[in-house]
């Protein structure tokens, strides 16, 4: 990696502490707001907590893909000047949007809540980042494996999904509220495929890598499995507006589509579990750990979106905590997860020392388990909400709140032990990007 690559990866690597500090403090706000009241309140946190979040998903896969094309292809790409360029506006981007949120000054919508007018820096370095993607793409002349494809689309449509996301500052989109609301959900849902496809065809890559068996990359399922997540980037967006008023058939129909990506991604990784070489395994053993773990967090969420696409449970569960404990469980245990492990195949983790390798591993084992409890946790505070508002009537905040608030005590000391997990593995990716790990001689 050069000085810029360096430098952006650690902001990377900022973001991501920065979005398990936010989540922290977001949980005490939650639960002793008088603490917090004249100072970042909940509401302030919370959008702190998000864009840390979104922007680590968005930068990291970005980051790997551009780093991984430029180890693998042959092409020579002359466009650093554009690269650097689309980097700090980034950044700097970045930094103006957690000014505004320290000054209190918001604007936007849900999940993008920073004055429109900077939507423009980001677009702009977004399609810097396309423009120097596109320079391996023309210049590749053999047949183009899986993940390339998966990861050209996830870029293109992540530009075209924010435009889309953003049309509610044209004044004829916001003279209707549930014309508003639908584009606003719609785009959303469909920028989570956008990223999905850059984020699982890291995965592939990684499977492809660590095998050695690049027919995985151009097979029959790979194909399809590419198609069903773009067919989910396009339609999967049905039930994130389940609440407005659309036919049965399109919720129905996003779902079914959703939940059979994600069962051919399941699929895909126990095939390759089971074909992978134990010497091949022991050699990638830390990226093969987090692929291993987005799979089990691939079915803990496929079972609970499975639950939730019923309609008449869903008419208990959409807006509670359930729903936040189905983003985390994606957000943290399937798409982290893939990440960690292409930042370990970069940084060349697999060749830390003995000791090294077994604090990583006690951070991994930690943070598995302090998910766990995290997303069970979401889930229980979610069945007591659902159950009083729908169930018993109630309908203000006092009454519904009481058994919520001892599950959200187990969401933060879970989340403490997430944030523990994390910082004992996060030195080594740390070291990693100053100096990448090298072989030992002689093993």
């Amino acid at each position: 990696m050069d000085k810029t690559e360096r430098s952006y990866a650690g902001f990377i690597f900022l973001l991501f502490i920065a979005s398990l500090i936010f989540g922290i403090l977001s949980a005490l706000a939650f639960l002793y707001p008088s603490w917090f009241k004249e100072h970042m309140p909940f509401q302030q946190l919370r959008p702190m907590h998000v864009s840390a979040v979104m922007f680590w998903l968005i930068s990291a896969a970005s980051f790997n893909i551009f780093l991984h094309n430029k180890r693998e292809s042959r092409v020579n790409n002359n466009t650093n000047g554009i690269r650097n360029a689309a980097i700090l506006l980034w950044v700097i981007t970045i930094i103006i949007i957690y000014i505004h949120y320290t000054l209190n000054k918001f604007g936007g919508r849900e999940y993008w809540e920073f004055p429109g007018w900077i939507s423009i820096l980001l677009l702009l370095s977004w399609c810097g980042f396309c423009y120097q993607y596109y320079q391996y793409w023309k210049h590749e002349k053999d047949k183009r494996p899986q993940y390339i494809i998966m990861w050209a689309t996830g870029m293109l449509f992540f530009l075209l999904t924010f435009i889309e996301q953003n049309l509610w500052q044209i004044s004829w989109f916001r003279q209707s509220f549930l014309q508003e609301m639908t584009v606003q959900w719609k785009a959303n849902g469909s920028m989570v495929g956008a990223w999905n496809q850059m984020i699982y065809g890291l995965s592939f890559f990684l499977m492809v890598k660590i095998s050695g068996n690049k027919k995985m990359a151009y097979d029959s399922k790979a194909i399809v499995f590419y198609f069903l997540g773009f067919t989910n980037l396009l339609f999967n967006w049905g039930h994130h507006i389940y609440n407005l008023p659309i036919y049965n058939w399109i919720r129905h129909v996003s779902y079914i589509i959703s939940m059979t990506e994600w069962v051919l991604l399941i699929n895909i990784i126990q095939n390759f579990r089971k074909t992978l070489e134990e010497t091949r395994k022991y050699r990638h053993l830390i990226t093969y750990r987090f692929i291993v773990a987005s799979e089990f967090w691939v079915f803990l969420n496929l079972l609970l979106a499975l639950f939730m696409s019923i309609p008449s449970v869903n008419r208990y569960t959409h807006g509670t905590h359930i729903t936040v404990a189905h983003a985390m469980g994606t957000t943290i245990g399937i798409n982290t997860m893939i990440l960690l492990a292409s930042f370990a195949d970069l940084f060349g983790l697999e060749n830390l020392k003995a000791q090294e390798k077994r604090t990583v591993s006690r951070g991994f084992y930690i943070i598995q388990a302090s998910l766990l409890v995290f997303w069970f946790s979401l889930i229980a505070a979610g069945i007591f909400e659902g159950y009083q508002e729908t169930y018993l009537g109630h309908k203000t905040y006092a009454s519904v709140i009481p058994p919520v608030m001892t599950c959200m005590k187990l969401v933060l000391i879970s989340g403490v032990g997430l944030l523990a997990g994390f910082i004992m593995m996060l030195g080594y990716f740390l070291r990693g990007i100053r100096h990448e790990y090298k072989p030992v001689t002689g093993t």
